[in-house]
């Protein structure tokens, strides 16, 4: 455990003002307007491709209501939150969920609008949610899965503390083959370590 720093009025209002914040990106509760944009986003096949083990189309009621679960934050267990960056531009949404105990370990999603990519934004936001994680929910380990093929993501996870502990051999089928799904996850040790080191 770490030393409890809010040992003043001053210390929380603080703690509460960066909790949600990271360089480029802002984490906020999800709107009905977000969900309608995220819904167009998570229904392009080009995405689906990056988040899905099957391209195939579901209505965007469906989707609205996942993305409406994600963000309820009506359970201790998790959270979802919409990213906008430093202009106010939704770019993304980013959720936890799982964390009951005796293991409290969370799983990790993120979604970053397609005129976003590439931008830092992805990264950012993962580190803004691990401190929730670590630090709000009292998680001990955050983890994750995506495609091998989806470099981007691993490197922006990598980045952010998660190290490869797995994978799952051709776990999803598309373009005519196989594709392992890689795990990764971060400890809690493992991110106070690079929290306090800087990296």
């Amino acid at each position: 455990m770490t030393k409890d720093t809010l040992s003043t009025p001053e210390a929380a209002l603080e703690y509460g003002t960066r909790l949600l914040r990271g360089t480029t990106v802002q984490l906020r509760s999800t709107t009905r307007a977000d969900i309608e944009v995220l819904t167009g986003w998570w229904s392009r096949p080009e995405w689906a491709a990056l988040q899905q083990p099957m391209i195939k189309p579901r209505p965007r009621t469906s989707i609205a209501d996942m993305f409406a679960r994600w963000s309820a934050n009506d359970a201790a267990s998790g959270a979802g939150f919409s990213i906008d960056n430093v202009d106010g531009d939704l770019v993304g949404h980013a959720t936890l969920w799982g964390a009951t105990l005796p293991a409290r370990i969370a799983t990790y999603a993120i979604v970053i609008g397609p005129d976003f990519v590439g931008r830092g934004y992805g990264t950012d936001a993962t580190e803004v949610m691990l401190r929730y994680a670590f630090q709000e929910l009292g998680a001990h380990k955050v983890e994750l899965q995506t495609w091998a093929y989806n470099t981007r993501a691993r490197r922006a996870y990598e980045k952010a503390s998660f190290v490869t502990e797995g994978v799952r051999r051709a776990a999803a089928f598309h373009n005519g083959a196989f594709h392992d799904e890689i795990q990764m996850g971060v400890l809690v040790d493992e991110y106070r370590h690079s929290s306090e080191s800087g990296s």
